[in-house]
This record gives C-alpha cells, structure tokens and sequence, in this order.
C-alpha cells in the first residue's frame, strides 16, 4: 500500500449552488471561473508558467500561488481560448473546443441528463444527480513538468519509488511520523473487487494538501497564518535511503551512518549495491539462531500469518526458506523467504526484524558484547589517567609547533613570493571582520569581503578555531594553490599565520559562488543557457589544468557548486584547495583511510572504499553539471524533494523523457540538442565505474562536439 493513494481522499469528485455549480446552463468558458461556497478553492481554465496551452483545473484561492492541485485535460490542452466546460447531454463533465468537440470527458458510466457538478470547500468536484453522487476510480500520477500538465514518471500503481511499509490498521509502520498526533485520522477500507481506499478524517481542513510531485516525492503542505503563505509539513523522500531497493537485495540503508549503506547481519559485499548470503546453511535448530535489529523499516514482499509474538519465530525457524521475522501488533507475523529489499535503518517507529543467521555469528555477537563492555570500562579508566598527562604535553608542545609551522612550512611554498600579511591591515581592509563583510560561512571557517588600502577588492578566507579542519588543511592550500596560476582556478593573493590565526587572501569574485546565484529564487534567471554553458566548459577547463597541464598533477577531492566562484562577467574560477592532493606523474590512483569531500558529489570507489584519482573529479564534475542543466541543488533532492538527483536523471533518461530534467529558464528549442549533449555528457561522467568514465580532455572535446558520436552511458542510479 502506498500513502500516495491518500490524495484520492482529498482530490475526488462532488455538487451544490448557483456560485459553486456547474450545469448544462450554466456552463465555464476560457475566462469564467467558480468558487467553492467557503472561498477556498477556485475552478476554472489556466496557463502554466513558460507555456501557452490552456488547461482547466482546481487550486486553491490563497495569495500565494500553489500549482493547480487538479488538472482534467491533462493529455489534451487547449491550442485557445475557446474552451468550454459543461455537462453533455448524457450526463457527463465534458471539455469542449472551439469546434465543439469533446477533448475530455468524465467518463461516467451510469450519469443521467440534467447532472451537476459542484465545487466544494474540501478540493472535490463532484459530479452528481439530485440524490446520488457519480464516482469513479482515480489513478494518481505526476505532472511532466511545471509547464507540462501530462502524465509524468510517477504514479501511484506504477513499479515502486517509494513504499510506505505495511498498514497494521493505525498507521503505515515504515512511516515515522505517522507515530505523531498530525498522522491520526487515517483508516483504511476494501471493497468487493479488492480496492483499497484511504480516508483521513484531518484532511477535511481545505488548508492541508497532498502532491505527488514530478521528482516522485509526496508532499504535505499546510497554510501558515502567520506567515501568510504555504509551509511543507512532511515530505516522503527525505534522504535516497527512501528511494526503493536503493542498495539492493539484502542492503540496509540508515542515513545517519556512513557511509549509509551496508550488508544486513550474515550477508557479505558482491558490488557497491548488492549482497550474498554468507557461509550460512539452514539445518536443525541448534544451528540457527537470529539477530535483533531495532526500528527498521519492514522489507517488501513480507508473507503475514494470525501467528503470535512466540510462535512467529518458531514459525520462521521450522521453514528452512525463512531467512527473516517481524511481529506488529497491528500486522500480525510477517516472514521473508524471498531478497530482503528496501529494508531501512528508521529513527524511530519501524519494527524488530531477526535476521536469521548461522547459530555461530549469534555466539560472535555475544563475545563482542561482553569485549566491547569490558574495553569500555577498561577505556575510561585508562583515559582518565591520561587526559592530564596529554593536556601538560600538548600545552608544552604548543607553542613550539606553531612557531615551528609558521617559519619551515612557509618556506617550502616560498618559490612563488607569497605576500605575507599582518592582522592589523586585514582588520582594516573588513572593517575589523564585521558581520556586514561576511560572504559566507565554509568548512573551512568564515569569509570576508575587504578593500586594501590601494582600493583592491578582496577575500580574507580566516580559519575558525571550531573548524572540523586545521592546519593541514590550511597548509595544503597554501602549497597547492601557490603554484597555480590558470584563469579557471582562483589566484591567491597572501596569507597570514601567526599562533592560532591563519588566514587566505583572494581575489575578490563580483559574484560570490555559482551555488547562491544558481539557486537563489530569481537570480537563476539571470543564467541563461549560453552563460551556464560557458560556466560548464570553464570549471572543465579549470580541471583540465589541474589533471594534465600545471606542473603539478592535482585531484581537487571538493568539486561543488560552493566551491566555484563567479567574476563580474560569470567566469567560473575553481577554488577550495584544502583538501585537494598532489599526484606523482606515475601514479593512477591511490587509497586513504581519511575520506573528505562532500556526499553526494563523491565518487563511489572514493566513498565506499577510499580510493580515489582523478576520475574521481570528473564524477563530481558530472554531478555539478546536471545540478547547472537541472537548476536543482543535489542536496535538496535529500532534505526538500528528497531524492538522489543522479536517480532522477538516470529515471528520466531510461524512461525517454530526459528533457523533464531541463530547467524552463533555460528550456528553449533552439538549444535542446546542445543541451540534451551535455546530460549525456553528465552521465558518462557519473559512471559507476571509475573505467568507464572519460577523462577531462576527452569530456571537453565532447562538450565542444569535436567528438560526434557518444558512447551510451551505464550510469545507474544508486546515488
């Protein structure tokens, strides 16, 4: 069951009187509208932003404007504005045009003449006679696009993108929320042809909604009084671990762990997304034993039996297929003989599920309890003993360290001349670092726009003393940005370090960072496709230099749309060298136990293994791309919309419609073949193999078309 389907509870059909009812007289032309009798909903034709079909729908009659939350002639628009909404003389709703013929009708099989169709406070159009309402079922799918109102890739009976876990007559138990006041009022109900239908009691209040909106996610939305507009309560998709079978059969995904991926209990790595089963045999009892694992979210295709709490696990053990148990009150003994997919690590709420192992890994986990009780108590005493110990050498130490950094590892980066400066006249140059100078706030710490004294604009990057980074870092940068010099990357101007203060000197960028004028609402605009085509060929020559042309061989490891700057004329500069490394000219790859970066732009050998080179970077340049084509920020995908960016585009793409992912400001006819290039581009980039992907000379040649023919992409969309 899928609470997507809870939206034809608040989206169905209804009747009522002359200002709120439509009927064979009194008909909806192009440029009428109707309003439900309490204001709050309103019916009639529209037009969706960057599009000139006309469409009649239902929104709500708010200041703030919301899509319309339900659209009729979704495969058929309006070319004019003709239109026409009645009732046809056999009863039905119908959309007429300007030749008076039916592009949209309700359907209703058993409607009589003289029906009408009313428009109330709940959201429901509802067709009816004097004493009988007309209903039919409705499949629930998304829009194409915000300028294309037919059906997109998402619907509510298609194959699963997100799955709500079993009802137990209360609430879906793969929900958390659902535990909450705000989730009270659902109940569920089966007809005789096996439809299952939802009612939820709260949603009766006109300022509570539901979306299926184009990315797949489902959204709750409520009107906030206090600030006059629309707020988003709960969302479906918070994290790609709500994606279905993101990890495979026999994975579990907790999004507050990292990585976020791993095998369940006796399973054992084959790839970066799928398990086998362990040397495991299932044979008497005494072999077999089960391990607990607390709030999960249930795995698909569960076998559900009336069996209590102590016979459930009996149950499992007597059938030799069974490889995993769950009990819930509501939902009775649920067993699994088949994959485990789509199990989930879930803050709260979920189920117990024992995973059924072989009786000796059972015995392992004692041990390890019973070793990792003993350490800690052992631990604690011995770091109480040592705390003081350690805390007189560090502060012995300190001083000589610091002076120690700041003379001999100056030294080594001494062959570009780096101007030192003092901290007084970078104090002076941002006004004493006040709040009204700060562009930002990095890892790294914060970032001050300044004015030398000869009027030169610059940043002063100062590094917190909070800051999950430190002198390593701060040196890294020095040394490695020092020795380059491209019109691509950011030049370095000085730096300051003296005890604990240590600071960066740049260039100051007229436009701060592509990620602010990427996605700031109206400012994306001002990106036009030739702009961001020219910001994508330069972050790519940028890493080009970087790669194969500068002295030195470097992996930049934070490839992100934060880390690119932007001059008074949009060229892109690559900046952040904190954690980038040095490559010796023989080396491919190499392997570290310390992973940086950012999720979500990492490649996976980088994330899941610490391997990296630099088609590591060219995996994040192609995440960067599809974020610049897109207009999506990748991270929303897992706090807003909730899904991994990179599965959206390998969805659209296997499903034919990869122009959905274009975002309209840039969507025009004349670039669509450049652009629709470019994704391809993007997803040879994000290959899952570190082999398949091209390197930057080779990505460049295809951005410019000196390549014709591209190779077809194995992307995946795992991330």
């Amino acid at each position: 069951m899928s609470v997507l389907l809870v939206l034809l509870c608040c989206f169905c059909l209804d009747s009522g009187s002359a200002t709120d009812t439509i009927t064979s007289l009194q008909p909806i032309k192009d440029s009428d509208y109707i309003i439900s009798n309490g204001s709050a909903f309103k019916l009639g034709f529209f037009i969706p932003v960057s599009s000139t079909n006309r469409y009649l729908g239902i929104w709500y009659n708010k200041k703030s404007v919301l899509p319309a939350q339900w659209v009729a002639n979704r495969e058929k628009p309006l070319k004019d504005s003709f239109g026409v909404l009645t009732i046809s003389e056999d009863g039905n709703l119908v959309i007429l045009d300007g030749q008076k013929e039916i592009i949209w009708s309700s359907n209703v099989t058993n409607s009589i003449a003289n029906s009408s169709a009313q428009l109330l406070d709940s959201g429901n159009l509802v067709l009816r006679e004097s004493n009988r309402d007309n209903r039919e079922k409705v499949q629930f799918t998304s829009w194409k696009s915000p300028s294309d109102q037919s059906t997109g890739s998402f619907s509510s009976d298609s194959s699963p993108f997100w799955r709500s876990g079993p009802w137990n007559s209360r609430s879906f138990i793969g929900i958390p929320e659902m535990y909450s006041v705000y989730y009270d009022g659902f109940s569920l109900l089966e007809d005789q042809d096996g439809t299952y239908y939802f009612s939820c009691s709260y949603v009766t209040n006109s300022s509570i909604h539901y979306v299926l909106t184009i990315e797949g996610d489902v959204v709750a939305r409520y009107w906030d009084y206090e600030k006059d507009d629309w707020g988003i309560f709960w969302n479906a998709v918070k994290s790609e671990c709500d994606v279905y079978g993101m990890y495979g059969a026999f994975g579990s995904c907790n999004s507050q762990s990292s990585p976020i991926c791993s095998c369940l209990p006796g399973f054992e790595p084959k790839n970066t997304e799928e398990w086998n089963r362990g040397n495991w045999t299932s044979g008497s009892v005494k072999m077999d034993g089960f391990l607990k694992l607390k709030t999960m979210k249930a795995p698909d295709f569960a076998d559900s039996s009336l069996a209590q709490e102590d016979y459930c696990k009996q149950q499992c053990l007597e059938n030799c297929s069974c490889i995993a148990y769950a009990y819930d009150s509501g939902t009775g003994c649920m067993s699994w003989t088949r994959s485990l997919i789509d199990t989930q690590k879930l803050p709260s709420g979920g189920v117990d599920l024992y995973i059924r192992v072989a009786y000796s890994e059972v015995d392992k986990v004692g041990d390890v309890k019973k070793v990792v009780t003993i350490s800690v108590i052992i631990g604690a005493i011995f770091i109480s003993i040592c705390t003081f110990l350690l805390w007189s050498w560090m502060t012995d130490q300190k001083g000589e360290a610091q002076q120690n950094f700041s003379s001999d590892d100056l030294a080594q980066v001494k062959v570009q001349e780096i101007p030192l400066f003092n901290v007084e006249k970078l104090a002076k140059a941002t006004n004493n670092f006040h709040l009204s100078n700060k562009l930002g706030q990095g890892g790294f710490g914060p970032v001050y726009r300044g004015a030398l004294s000869d009027g030169q604009e610059v940043a002063v990057k100062r590094l917190s003393k909070a800051s999950g980074q430190g002198l390593q870092e701060f040196m890294n940068e020095v040394v490695v940005i020092s020795k380059l010099q491209h019109r691509n990357l950011v030049w370095l101007l000085g730096c300051y370090v003296e005890g604990e203060e240590n600071m960066l000197l740049y260039e100051y960028m007229l436009n701060k960072i592509l990620d602010a004028f990427l996605f700031a609402p109206h400012k994306e605009k001002l990106l036009d496709w030739r702009k961001r085509f020219n910001i994508i060929e330069g972050i790519g020559r940028g890493l080009l230099y970087l790669h194969q042309d500068s002295r030195l061989r470097i992996i930049h490891r934070d490839l992100k749309a934060s880390n690119i700057l932007l001059d008074k004329k949009l060229n892109p500069k690559i900046s952040d060298f904190g954690m980038a490394k040095i490559f010796r000219s023989n080396e491919g790859q190499t392997n570290t136990n310390r992973v940086v970066g950012t999720y979500g732009y990492m490649s996976p050998e980088y994330a899941m293994e610490g391997r990296f080179s630099d088609k590591s970077d060219v995996f994040s340049f192609g995440m960067l791309l599809l974020e610049i084509i897109s207009g999506r920020r990748n991270s929303s995908f897992y706090h807003d919309e909730s899904m991994s960016l990179l599965g959206y585009a390998w969805k659209l793409w296997n499903a034919g419609n990869i122009v959905a992912l274009i975002d309209p400001n840039i969507s025009e006819p004349c670039f669509e073949m450049e652009i629709l290039r470019c994704i391809h581009v993007g997803l040879l980039c994000v290959q899952e193999s570190a082999k398949d992907r091209p390197i930057v000379s080779v990505v460049i040649s295809m951005l410019k078309s000196e390549i014709v023919s591209l190779p077809p992409s194995k992307a995946t969309s795992i991330y």
